[in-house]
């Protein structure tokens, strides 16, 4: 018995630190979802002030609810529609009510065609009788109800119709759309990536007028992949692609009235771009944005709808580029709040109904990131800004004549801040980098917290099994700036040994990797790294984002040169730490990452041994339009800001381990970069790792692909790093 007694007890002693061993995250982890953050899915406040809406899938069943709750109480108070209770809809992903809120268009089936841009078949539910009108047949694109509820305006085929829901006649008010020619009422490829927006009409506040954009892209040059698909032959799919220097669509604005049913076209002089169109209240005035070319010339118009005469209200210029965003708002007797980094920093303005400005609201050394709207009644202007540290975000309230802020949610980490329709109550959504997303109700004139909504306690619970390192924010002193960094050691780090460091950034213009707010999916990725022995460190650079105009500019007219100069300068500073090996320094990245990873791997082939470029750029000169000239001007302009750091000029250089990834059927970057990458890296007789996956786009995901590809990039990682 003894005997048997003792076994036990070694027993115990040899099993005991495996049971207490913790878990290591795996790329199938990460990506079959087992970290899956819980949310509040398309919320949206109900005119009442009193009520919000969420909507909800029943994960067992599929079937779609959009069920009202209680701000106070926070208390469901009703279903407003399932998709159970609806004859041919097994579940709807989003709705937009009327303006009376007696209706809701319900979108299903969708199918993307690019980034944002979508078809699908939609409804229109009428709540009070709870009936349902199907809007047309085929899958349409960016429908909109008009404000008196009565038509659905919507584009098919690169024209717009207008649908009629009492008695479900549709009228076509273009007829000149066709594909890779001619589009109204949608943006083109340029467009929707670069200004960020796909529907291009709206009904003014009446419903009696809609503006529209029409996009001539007879001249554009088209861009031409193959789908491989599996069919016997491959198809090319063409669509139109302005690469930097070429012919952009001639896009002009236009007005149609329901009443007369004319379309009249308005002059808006020189306008090279129109990224933003935006109604007044008044319905008789739409606000224009318009910018040049070179994008640093900035108009605001007005446009009489009556006698489509426009005026300026607004200009701005830069000596580098503007942002656009849509911070453009209208107050009740349309003087208009604006922000903009003319002082340095961004900053909101307050501009009277004519033009010029009243004031400058927000000052100071740190950036507003959101605005989020005005509360006339108080006059209280909310936003979201990074006064509490360029790594945070803090949500703030301030009067419109420039005083009496009041901190709303200012937790170190990131705020972000969800108002009613009346700015009595704000749903705030809280992360860092050791809590996921916690959502809580706050009163908006005080901040003060009401009750907690939902959090992700379960999920905290569960990575306790996993083993997991802190991310540990720091600057670093590099080119004459502290740049903003984070790095992640083993948990059984130890200061007597040497690591592998393996550096991760983006560093595209006005971007931040850098910041205090929970995990996404390379995060874990670089968990499961951290947990193999590597230490993995991120460093934002020159150009990245929320430090001021003059720290993101400075880019100008030579994307990558400062950029890489600041992550092999970071790799060398790093390197003289006594626990990091500096024979074994790794960088990777994805898309401008990628980018900065070949030139690292090659500009500093004397501090980086391996890297990791997922579809990269390699020339500007492959790169659209808008997005390229903003930063550098066209090739014909600035030469050897194009080709002086284009990686395929200047191939000879590599000399450690370099792994190409890019997918087929990328409509962004196309995979001619990575293909122009590899034959010039071939004629240098240079050796290196390289995967095409077939069809896929620029996010490279689908089925087991992102499983298969990060498994391709740990294991080359863990042979040459």
């Amino acid at each position: 018995m003894k005997k048997l007694n003792i076994l036990l007890f070694l027993l115990m002693l040899v099993l005991t630190p495996t049971f207490a061993q913790k878990k290591q995250i795996t790329v199938e982890d990460i990506y079959n979802g087992a970290f899956r953050t819980e949310g509040l899915d398309v919320l949206r406040s109900m005119n009442n002030g009193k009520q919000y809406t969420v909507l909800n899938t029943n994960r067992v069943t599929g079937t779609t609810t959009l069920d009202a709750y209680n701000y106070h109480t926070l208390e469901k108070v009703k279903t407003i529609v399932s998709s159970a209770d609806l004859n041919g809809i097994e579940s709807f992903s989003s709705y937009e009510f009327t303006k009376d809120e007696k209706k809701i268009l319900l979108a299903t089936a969708l199918e993307p065609i690019f980034r944002r841009s979508k078809l699908g078949i939609f409804y229109v539910y009428d709540i009070a009788s709870k009936s349902l009108v199907k809007i047309a047949d085929h899958k349409i694109q960016e429908p909109s109800i008009s404000p008196n509820g009565k038509e659905v305006a919507y584009v098919f085929e690169n024209n717009i119709y207008i649908f009629n829901i009492e008695s479900k006649s549709t009228e076509q008010i273009t007829a000149d759309g066709e594909k890779n020619k001619i589009i109204n009422g949608v943006t083109d490829w340029v467009y929707e990536e670069e200004f960020a927006f796909v529907r291009a009409f709206q009904w003014n506040t009446t419903g009696s007028k809609i503006d529209f954009l029409r996009f001539d892209e007879t001249n554009v040059p088209e861009f031409s992949m193959d789908v491989y698909g599996t069919d016997l032959y491959p198809k090319p799919y063409v669509f139109k692609y302005p690469k930097a220097g070429e012919e952009n669509a001639k896009v002009s604005l236009h007005l149609y009235d329901l009443k007369t049913q004319n379309t009249s076209k308005v002059d808006l002089g020189e306008a090279y771009y129109i990224p933003r169109i935006k109604w007044m209240n008044n319905p008789n005035k739409l606000s224009v944005q318009t910018i040049n070319r070179h994008q640093n010339h900035l108009k605001l118009h007005t446009v009489d709808a009556r006698t489509n005469e426009a005026s300026i209200l607004l200009e701005e210029t830069d000596k580098a580029y503007i942002d656009i965003t849509d911070n453009l708002t209208f107050l009740a007797d349309d003087s208009f709040i604006w922000t903009s980094e003319q002082d340095g920093y961004n900053h909101i303005y307050l501009y009277s109904e004519a033009g010029p400005l009243m004031n400058q609201i927000t000052k100071g050394d740190w950036e507003v990131t959101k605005y989020y709207g005005y509360d006339q009644n108080e006059d209280r202007i909310y936003y979201q800004s990074t006064e509490n540290g360029s790594i945070n975000r803090g949500v703030y309230s301030i009067e419109s004549g420039g005083t009496g802020k009041k901190q709303l949610a200012t937790k170190a980490g990131t705020n972000s801040a969800d108002f009613n329709t009346n700015f009595t109550y704000f749903i705030n959504t809280y992360s860092n980098a050791y809590t996921p997303n916690t959502y809580t109700l706050h009163k908006a004139l005080t901040g003060k917290k009401i009750k907690d909504i939902k959090d992700n306690t379960a999920l905290l619970n569960k990575l306790e099994s996993y083993e997991m390192s802190a991310k540990e924010f720091s600057t670093i002193s590099i080119n004459g700036n502290d740049l903003n960094m984070y790095m992640m050691k083993p948990k059984d780090f130890d200061t007597s040994k040497k690591y592998p460091l393996l550096m991760y950034q983006y560093s595209g213009p006005g971007s931040q990797n850098v910041s205090n707010r929970w995990n996404g999916a390379n995060d874990y990725w670089h968990q499961m790294l951290v947990s193999e022995g590597y230490i993995v460190v991120c460093v934002d650079g020159r150009g990245t984002g929320f430090k001021g105009s003059d720290f993101k500019k400075v880019t100008y007219m030579n994307l990558v040169k400062y950029e890489t100069e600041d992550q092999i300068a970071a790799a060398k500073k790093l390197s003289e730490l006594p626990y990091i090996d500096e024979k074994r320094t790794g960088i990777w990245g994805w898309s401008f990452g990628g980018h900065m990873a070949t030139n690292c791997i090659l500009k500093g082939n004397d501090v980086f041994e391996t890297a990791i470029a997922v579809a990269p750029v390699t020339s500007w000169r492959f790169y659209d339009t808008i997005y390229t000239e903003r930063f550098m001007r066209t090739p014909e302009e600035n030469p050897s800001g194009y080709d002086d750091n284009s990686p395929f000029n200047y191939p000879e250089l590599l000399k450690g381990n370099y792994l190409l990834i890019h997918g087929s059927g990328d409509d962004n970057v196309h995979v001619q970069n990575s293909m122009r990458m590899i034959e010039a890296l071939i004629q240098a007789n240079k050796q290196f790792d390289w995967a095409i996956y077939p069809d896929k786009n620029h996010g490279i995901y689908g089925g087991n692909t992102r499983i298969q590809l990060f498994n391709k990039m740990t294991s080359f990682l863990k042979s040459n790093l």
